[in-house]
């Protein structure tokens, strides 16, 4: 932020966000979720369904990581805040009217805790996960089994690399994991 900015924004009475502390982290999981793996070896659709569902996935294994840290509600709350104030923005953009947006952020919301729910409690389970995945990801239409063994590895290594990594580094990520096989 520049200092004519902060100086205006004391002046004029408009405090710092606190949500732009978790601004480089969506930046990250967004980057994550567009790496063209995930559309060309995984099968993923690239459309706007199917680069929804990548960030979703991303960022619901960034919060059940940072889920583990109680300390650190807050900031999944407001990595959630982000997440929604960008999803509006997009849609806007697209052409979306405001009945239709604020109808479409429920929808999302709902997509999200789904699929959080859906993943939680999978990190032994890579059967479940993959039935996770296949049914998030595609969205009942079947993958392939390359596809689905591509996603399911990819979001595993993800996943553990979020574990590797202190709950502190995570929240301070400007880069995270792609998933890339290596």
């Amino acid at each position: 932020m520049s200092l004519t900015t902060n100086i205006f924004g004391r002046l004029f009475g408009r405090a710092d966000d606190p949500r732009d502390a978790v601004r480089p982290l969506w930046n990250a999981i967004v980057a994550s979720a567009r790496a063209p793996h995930w559309y060309q070896d995984g099968g993923v659709p690239d459309t706007l369904d199917g680069r929804f569902d990548m960030v979703a996935l991303i960022l619901s294994l960034v919060l059940l990581r940072i889920e583990q840290s109680p300390d650190h509600k807050s900031a999944g709350v407001m990595l959630t805040e982000v997440f929604v104030t960008d999803m509006d923005g997009q849609m806007r953009q697209i052409g979306f009217g405001d009945m239709i947006v604020g109808k479409q952020i429920g929808n999302i919301m709902g997509a999200l805790g789904g699929r959080i729910g859906a993943y939680r409690g999978t990190e032994d389970d890579p059967a479940a996960f993959a039935a996770a995945l296949a049914r998030n990801v595609w969205r009942g239409q079947p993958p392939s089994d390359a596809a689905l063994s591509h996603v399911t590895g990819a979001a595993s290594r993800v996943r553990a690399a979020l574990a590797a990594m202190t709950i502190d580094a995570v929240m301070a990520a400007d880069a995270i994991a792609d998933g890339a096989p290596t």
